[in-house]
């Protein structure tokens, strides 16, 4: 049992290298060298600056001033050739490649792009000129948005229709709770014959701060 045992052993430590082997010499063979060249399908020029691309992947290069590229794939790979003046072209890297070189000469065909209507209109006259920039608005910059918010109109709506946040709400309630312990035991005094209280009482009456909302 002890030999059976150091047997099985000695196959395992010669098994594991054997099948790593394998798989580096598998993934090994699946990698492919792409090059080739692109040219126009109508009178095989080289285009540069064409993208050849890994579709699915961000990898790829683009072609040289004649049409020349190289770049490394994987086999069963999509690329995908693309250029801004032609309709993009698609191949597939066969997974029954034999080797790992394969090379391509792919013809691409003129797109046409349809540019939206340029319509030419006459210089305007001078009195146009003149009566169109005078009769432009012109949008309110920060600085003046920020005059519009903090004038005293604004501020005036602001204080009446915005409710106090939680500092606002605390800070009424502890004075509210600081006068009643002043006046704790006797009648608190009276604002009738206060100069400053009437004085605002009439400014907020002329604001027509008392009116039915």
């Amino acid at each position: 049992m002890k030999k059976l045992i150091q047997y099985l052993a000695i196959a395992a430590f010669f098994t594991v290298p054997a099948t790593a082997k394998a798989q580096f010499e598998t993934a090994r063979d699946s990698v492919v060298q792409l090059y080739g060249v692109v040219m126009t399908a109508d009178s095989l020029v080289g285009i540069p600056a064409v993208s050849v691309t890994i579709k699915g992947q961000n990898r790829g290069t683009l072609t040289n001033d004649q049409g020349v590229f190289s770049i490394v794939v994987l086999k069963g790979d999509e690329i995908e050739f693309s250029h801004v003046s032609y309709k993009p072209k698609l191949i597939t890297i066969p997974k029954s490649l034999e080797g790992n070189q394969h090379s391509v000469i792919q013809l691409m065909v003129a797109d046409t792009v349809y540019l939206p209507a340029t319509i030419i209109k006459p210089r305007p006259t001078p009195e146009q000129f003149a009566r169109d920039f005078v009769g432009t608005k012109v949008p309110d910059d920060d600085i003046e948005i920020a005059r519009q918010n903090t004038s005293e109109a604004k501020r005036r709506v602001l204080l009446r229709t915005v409710p106090g946040d939680g500092r606002e709400a605390t800070s009424i309630q502890f004075r509210n709770v600081a006068n009643r312990a002043v006046y704790q035991g006797q009648v608190p005094p009276m604002n009738i014959f206060n100069p400053a209280a009437w004085a605002d009482f009439i400014q907020s009456w002329k604001r027509g701060d008392f009116k039915n909302k």
